[in-house]
């Protein structure tokens, strides 16, 4: 794989449900502290599960994780979260914006909202990722992402602990790359590798 060109990147979105803390555990524990891009993350949570996955992630990694924020404007080597119950969406000047409008593929927050949004704001220079989980959401958003020139990741379904929203995400797009979890953390590094 050491074919990869460095990608124009600005951000990565990422989507994950069911087993979704492990992974997310996996990925941004093997990323390293000088990471240069902002990852937003919608993982399915219970409406009052609380704002305890960002801290506990925190504490596990080099880089930043925090909970997004009304208007807040993203940096790199940040992960952002959205909270529970909430839409993230990203607006034209790429800052945050949280909703709480109707649920989307069953969930709010929905991985969809996020990755349409923020293929809008960021057209060619997004990377949309796809991990675990039990339902569709997240693949129009994928498509969308696509469709604006950006680039797909998709975690092998074979490797996902459910593998029903990766492979619903490879039946809307063509992915870029099809990995397990363990290769996801320095597939990135290399694509981004200047």
């Amino acid at each position: 794989m050491s074919e990869h060109k460095s990608l124009p990147a600005k951000a990565i979105v990422l989507g994950v449900s069911a087993g979704g803390v492990a992974a997310l555990k996996a990925l941004l524990g093997s990323l390293p502290a000088d990471f240069p891009l902002p990852i937003l993350i919608v993982q399915h949570t219970a409406p009052d599960s609380g704002n305890m996955l960002a801290p506990l992630l925190n504490e596990m990694c080099e880089i930043r994780v925090k909970e997004a924020e009304e208007c807040e404007a993203i940096q790199a080597g940040t992960a952002y979260l959205s909270p529970a119950n909430y839409h993230l969406l990203v607006e034209s000047d790429h800052t945050l914006s949280l909703s709480i409008d109707a649920h989307v593929s069953f969930a709010r927050p929905s991985i969809d909202v996020l990755f349409e949004s923020a293929a809008t704001a960021f057209g060619s220079e997004l990377i949309g990722v796809i991990l675990t989980g039990a339902n569709s959401d997240g693949s129009q958003g994928l498509k969308k992402i696509k469709e604006k020139g950006g680039l797909a990741i998709v975690q092998d379904p074979a490797d996902a602990l459910v593998a029903t929203m990766p492979q619903a995400a490879l039946d809307a797009v063509r992915a870029d790359h099809v990995v397990p979890l363990e290769k996801l953390g320095p597939l990135l590094c290399e694509l981004l590798d200047n």
